[in-house]
């Protein structure tokens, strides 16, 4: 890569960069593309094969491997939240020097719009009627069975969930934007397989969350299609069935892939806000116009039930009672869910991410979207609960019924003034959570299916339009062989495979992190530079340099020709200098001339081979002109910056100024700093 065109020709510069931004990787997206067409086809072929097959097997993954989703979901959680409150809570999600990228606002905003699909809606409504009138051990229809409704209910949207989400999004975050990997599954498990992840291991990763991701957006968006399907009949007459369906599937998919191709920060970020502030106002106006103070009553007592029943529901596996299939069809169906869509979310989730610290990710991953799922479950869960308990059987029994999941929020929402106007903002909000589930998808999925320039690059608009029309295909496909319970059997045994891989991301991330602790702790134990080998105030004066210099060199504010002259006369003869004495001590070493993020030249060392070399690097920034010491600066004044960024991202100091001895100094002291960490990582160096 090449260095500004104005630069000093005695700068190093490397070929032309002229590469793409991505390139299909092969391996992965034929698999992928391949195992979803061959289950659609399988699906609409032979759907009753297709329907007994997956639900005998669904059987035995429930039977067999019950208690490990069980464990597994408990486990993530505890490990989200220890990092979270630890000294790696500090860590940030990209280079030290980096910021958010998005406002909290935008960011919120994003967080659950991504992470909450269009089942939410409809569920809130259903599950807790479910579960007070059919609940899994105790008697249904009473006072302790429409508590404990609401808490299932909330358990199952909730925490436990979200930690799924948070794992995979600070895990693929860190070793992306932090480690310099490329943003895919397979770079959480370089700590463990090391370069082996180019090969069948990361392959096998990629494909499997891709999967999940296909099949589990794709059973969301077939469940949501079915419900807005209802709506629609209710408020305008068209009736329920396929063409409605498919005209749907058609409309969102449309507005998906436009919000895809135009980016993260416009099309995705404008539809979230939208949505947040559309669903606030809808669950406002059933507060308002409800019983209020009972739902509000309520809402107080689910917080407290929830937080009193938690750590025995987040264990329990009715090892000593018998519920039949309750377990399979909600705990197991749930957490198989949310591993399906974890590696999609999560790597979402690191894209919009890069630049904040573990304990702002994991505290707003846990607190904000739980925060609004609370409160939509409250409010819609138990306004159904207290009709049913005022004596309405119709909801009742549609609840009981088979189309409960798709007819109980209407049936609710009939209850309510103005419903065809309600009605009609629902099926907008469904839509919107259609979109923002679809967009994002596609956008992960096509990540996952390329190999990016880098981890700020996404793939190109037509690999985006790939998969979202087939999602699109897929869920269209199940819903015209009449098979979406199929298409939910499928999304729970995709899941399992991913769940063993996300064993692997917990010890990938638990292991980089500790080398970060490593880190810190060299740092801390090394001598200060003015006693490893920085000069003398005695030797500074002999050399001619005295201490006013120093204080010149804060005052000045150099212009884009001598920053880049110095780089070309000081800072890289200084670190070739380095370079050709750490060759002699037998050292692999390079000093080339590279082009940071921000498209300005820089000067890097990197020593050593393996997964922790050494990196020195001289980057020239530009900054804002500061008005301290009298003068004012213009809107337009800058200057130019020579900071020092080594591996873990800018260090925050200026070296423009110091003479090629005095850089040679930082060089060594940061390479000893270097060699202290590596002596703590592994004791046996």
């Amino acid at each position: 890569m090449t260095a500004t065109a104005d630069a000093p020709s005695t700068v190093p510069s490397g070929p032309p960069d002229d590469q793409p931004d991505w390139s299909l990787n092969k391996p992965v997206f034929l698999t992928a593309a391949l195992i979803t067409l061959a289950v659609t086809v399988w699906c609409v072929a032979l759907p009753d094969n297709a329907y007994s097959t997956l639900e005998s097997v669904v059987g035995w993954v429930s039977t067999w491997f019950g208690w490990y989703y069980i464990a597994l979901t408990t486990a993530v959680l505890a490990f989200v939240l220890f990092l979270g409150f630890s000294r790696y809570g500090r860590v940030r999600l990209g280079p030290e020097h980096s910021r958010p990228e998005f406002s909290t606002g935008a960011w919120s905003a994003m967080l659950f719009a991504a992470g909450i699909g269009t089942d939410l809606i409809f569920y809130a409504v259903y599950e807790p009627a479910y579960q007070y009138l059919n609940p899994p051990a105790i008697e249904g229809g009473t006072v302790q069975a429409a508590r404990e409704g609401t808490v299932w209910t909330l358990f199952h949207y909730g925490l436990s969930g979200w930690g799924m989400y948070s794992l995979m999004g600070m895990a693929l975050a860190y070793f992306a934007y932090r480690m310099g990997l490329p943003l895919a599954v397979r770079s959480a498990l370089y700590p463990i397989f090391g370069k082996k992840i180019d090969g069948p291991v990361g392959t096998a990763a990629d494909t499997a969350a891709i999967l999940g991701t296909i099949f589990g957006v794709a059973t969301s968006l077939g469940i949501g299609v079915v419900s807005l399907n209802v709506g629609l009949d209710l408020v305008f007459g068209l009736s329920v069935g396929l063409p409605v369906q498919i005209g749907l599937v058609v409309l969102a998919i449309g507005i998906a892939t436009l919000s895809a191709v135009t980016g993260v920060d416009k099309g995705i970020k404008l539809i979230s806000q939208f949505n947040v502030l559309l669903a606030i106002v809808l669950a406002a106006y059933v507060l308002v116009t409800g019983r209020t103070a009972y739902l509000l009553n309520a809402l107080v007592t689910n917080v407290g039930d929830y937080v009193r029943m938690f750590p025995g529901m987040t264990n329990e596996t009715f090892a000593y009672q018998d519920t039949g299939d309750w377990m399979s069809y909600w705990t197991l169906f749930f957490w198989a869910w949310w591993i399906a869509w974890a590696a999609f979310v999560g790597l979402f989730l690191a894209r919009i991410s890069r630049g904040r610290t573990i304990r702002q990710f994991v505290a707003g991953t846990m607190i904000i979207p739980f925060s609004y799922i609370v409160m939509w479950i409250a409010i819609f869960g138990n306004a159904a609960l207290d009709e049913i308990r005022s004596g309405n059987t119709d909801l009742a029994d549609i609840v009981n019924d088979a189309s409960g999941p798709d007819t109980a929020l209407w049936a609710l929402l009939q209850e309510y003034p103005g419903f065809t106007f309600v009605a009609g903002l629902f099926i907008v909000i469904g839509l919107l959570f259609y979109v923002t589930s679809a967009d994002s998808g596609a956008l992960v999925m096509a990540n996952l299916s390329s190999t990016l320039k880098t981890a700020n690059h996404d793939a190109g608009a037509p690999l985006r339009i790939f998969w979202a029309v087939a999602t699109g295909a897929l869920t269209l496909a199940i819903l015209a062989a009449g098979n979406i319970y199929a298409l939910q059997y499928a999304t729970v045994i995709v899941g399992l495979p991913f769940a063993f891989v996300m064993v692997g991301v917990m010890w990938g991330l638990w292991k980089a992190l500790s080398l970060e602790g490593h880190m810190v702790d060299s740092r801390t134990g090394t001598l200060q530079g003015a006693l490893s080998g920085r000069s003398t105030p005695g030797e500074r004066e002999r050399a001619g340099v005295p201490w006013q210099t120093r204080l010149r060199r804060s005052m000045d504010f150099p212009d884009q020709r001598r920053a880049d002259d110095y780089l070309a006369t000081t800072a890289t003869p200084a670190l070739e200098e380095v370079a050709s004495e750490l060759r002699e001590q037998g050292v692999e070493v390079t000093v080339e001339s590279v082009v940071d993020e921000d498209a300005q030249p820089a000067i890097s060392l990197a020593a050593g081979v393996g997964p922790q070399p050494f990196v020195y690097r001289v980057q020239r920034p530009r900054a804002a002109t500061p008005t301290y010491g009298g003068r004012v600066s213009r809107g337009d004044d800058h200057y130019f910056r020579l900071e020092v960024h080594l591996r873990d991202g800018g260090q925050g100091y200026d070296v423009m100024g110091y003479s090629c001895t005095q850089l040679i100094d930082d060089v060594l002291d940061q390479y000893e700093r270097h060699l202290e960490f590596v002596r703590l990582a592994d004791p046996t160096v």
